[in-house]
């Protein structure tokens, strides 16, 4: 199968989780979380970006957009499906925690950087279906909706939150980390990849990043987590100063899209070049979407891909 289309994910990162829609339910305080059944589906504001206009969808229609935003093209429907009850889950929570209304007076935005990606021009039948297939569903652990992540490709395993993404707050319940198999499906360039930068690069990126550097005379892995990604990253000057910085937060600073993941297996600097070779694309937490890929093909349902990443999940459908 060829894939002519990437709708942008990265992410960096994603929650998920439940929410409440005033129609429907009365969510306050500590039970903001609570996966409470619905007596009907929710209607969501979506404020879009490009236009400055305000929407109002039903969620199953807001989530078709969002799985379309998020995935490829061509994919199975249960993959499609096993998204859809992460993305509905994430739209849920954001939502209880207030989503954009003091910005936009609006649920979500259509904007990635502050929700998910949204593309209803890229809705196909095929993800029509794999959202139908699971409505209503989202993931909960003890009785509360999850915070579940997902990324693009694990390169055979998943990461902790903490060593994936440098997840600073106690390690989630249901986050675990996953052997995998090997994936024929999942391309080239997200199995082998390999980037170059010069020290001028290097210098520009992490400088907006907020290092103060004047020069680069080394850098080196410092410290790797248990699945063997990049924790730690120590970067030398020509003066013998010495500045360290997280692996997944010197991933987004020298552009995600060229560092794909902290799996690593080259990471060499000489002559004024530091050459990067790994696999994987991604955070490497939660959902794997390549994986996923592999699971459906494999015969598996949406809801064991989805149970498959994460530790202690049930997944609750809320409303008809």
């Amino acid at each position: 199968m060829k894939i002519t289309r990437q709708h942008g994910i990265l992410l960096g990162v994603v929650l998920i989780l439940i929410a409440a829609i005033s129609l429907m339910v009365s969510w306050s305080g500590d039970d903001d979380d609570i996966a409470r059944e619905l007596d009907e589906e929710p209607q969501v504001s979506v404020y879009v970006s490009d236009t400055g206009e305000t929407l109002t969808l039903g969620l199953e229609e807001y989530i078709q957009g969002v799985v379309a935003g998020e995935m490829f093209p061509d994919w199975p429907t249960e993959a499609y499906a096993a998204q859809a009850i992460l993305a509905r889950s994430f739209t849920l929570a954001f939502i209880a925690e207030g989503g954009l209304q003091e910005k936009y007076g609006t649920d979500v935005s259509t904007n990635i950087e502050e929700v998910q990606a949204y593309n209803p021009d890229a809705i196909t039948p095929e993800i029509k279906q794999g959202v139908e297939m699971t409505r209503g569903e989202v993931m909960t652990h003890d009785g509360r909706l999850v915070k579940g992540w997902f990324h693009a490709y694990s390169g055979g395993i998943t990461a902790s939150a903490k060593e994936g993404l440098d997840y600073q707050e106690e390690e989630p319940p249901y986050i675990k980390s996953v052997d995998l198999p090997d994936n024929e499906y999942a391309p080239e360039d997200v199995t082998n990849w390999m980037t170059e930068y010069t020290e001028g690069e290097l210098l520009t990126l992490l400088r907006k990043a907020g290092l103060n550097l004047n020069s680069i005379a080394d850098i080196r892995i410092a410290d790797t987590g248990p699945t063997k990604r990049v924790t730690k990253i120590e970067i030398e000057t020509a003066d013998g100063q010495v500045e360290t910085i997280s692996g997944p937060e010197f991933r987004l600073a020298v552009d995600s899209t060229r560092m794909k993941s902290t799996l690593v297996n080259v990471f060499e600097y000489g002559d004024g070049v530091l050459k990067i070779e790994g696999t994987g694309y991604g955070h490497g937490v939660g959902l794997s979407q390549w994986d996923a890929f592999k699971m459906a093909k494999d015969g598996k349902n949406p809801e064991e891909i989805v149970t498959s990443f994460f530790n202690e999940v049930e997944i609750k459908k809320l409303y008809q």
